[in-house]
């Protein structure tokens, strides 16, 4: 066992809260264990202003900080789950822990009401493609805009008058305490969650027993198989930030069932679909409902 683990994390107010959340918990399950942040600079962090879909989706978050993982500079890495792209590097490894946050969606409007109160052409900012997709099927009128930066950030935009509403995940308000700030929390029936939305990620490289070692007492079972399905979904689209995809997944008892989306960026087309299997059979419902939904709206939407 070793005395100290360092980990890696990015620098935002939500970031280190949730690193604070999983070495909190390292520590109760190795009292002895000191754990030290490191904090590292994404191209995603670096960059506020270009949309995610031109620097690079999900991996703007997450290559330098998995670069450094390689390189031994940091023996752990937390991240948002919903970050990671479905297809990791070689030579790691990615443990789903703790218990799963609320998965869905949020609206925080400027004048408080839900999305039905703004008014037509409201200006509602997301950075999300799925999230779009979702407000164009749900209300037309309204003019959709691109949003970059951390949760302060968008929260300052949309004070500020930029926007008049804006879509975060539940998860994040909730974390940094700012629930308060919610005038709206979206069903999946109104907006299916993105994959692993509410789920922490520790990476670790693929050989590093030691760390495997002290990550695994922190995985939660239900909240691993519902990972499980929700990337087998992502994976077998080959799917980022550039389509809008959605994947939610509940785990009872020896069973999971699975809600998935794939649709078009305006939201004129949005196929979805669901089914149930055993836990063990958790990776082949993801890749068998993306089978289902790509056979629905044609093999163009695979990248």
């Amino acid at each position: 066992m070793p005395s100290t683990v360092v980990v890696g994390t990015r620098g935002s107010a939500l970031a280190l809260t949730q690193t604070g959340l999983v070495i909190s918990a390292l520590q109760i399950q190795h009292p002895h264990l000191h754990c030290t942040s490191h904090i590292i600079q994404t191209q995603g962090d670096v960059d506020q202003n270009t949309s995610l879909r031109v620097i690079g989706g999900q991996g703007a978050f997450v290559q330098a900080i998995e670069a450094a993982l390689l390189r031994g500079e940091i023996d752990l890495a937390v991240h948002s789950l919903k970050d990671l792209p479905a297809t990791l590097p070689p030579g790691v490894a990615i443990y789903p822990v703790l218990t799963r946050d609320d998965p869905r969606d949020s609206l925080v409007t400027r004048a408080g009401g839900s999305l039905a109160d703004l008014p037509t052409g409201a200006r509602v900012g997301t950075g999300s493609a799925r999230r779009a997709a979702h407000l164009h099927a749900l209300r037309p009128d309204l003019l959709i805009t691109d949003i970059r930066g951390n949760v302060d950030t968008r929260l300052r935009k949309l004070d500020s008058g930029e926007y008049d509403a804006i879509v975060l995940a539940a998860a994040g308000l909730r974390r940094l305490g700012l629930e308060g700030c919610i005038t709206q929390v979206f069903s999946p029936s109104q907006m299916l969650p993105a994959p692993c939305q509410g789920i922490l990620g520790v990476e670790i490289r693929a050989d590093d027993t030691t760390s495997a070692d002290l990550i695994v007492a922190l995985v939660d079972p239900a909240t691993a198989t519902a990972s499980l399905a929700e990337r087998a979904f992502l994976a077998r689209l080959g799917a980022g930030c550039r389509l809008p995809v959605a994947a939610y997944a509940t785990v009872d008892a020896a069973q999971v069932s699975l809600q998935v989306m794939l649709a078009s960026e305006d939201g004129l087309v949005m196929e979805r679909a669901e089914a149930s299997a055993s836990v063990a059979q958790a990776q082949h419902l993801g890749a068998d409902l993306a089978e289902e939904l790509l056979t629905r709206v044609g093999p163009s939407y695979a990248l």
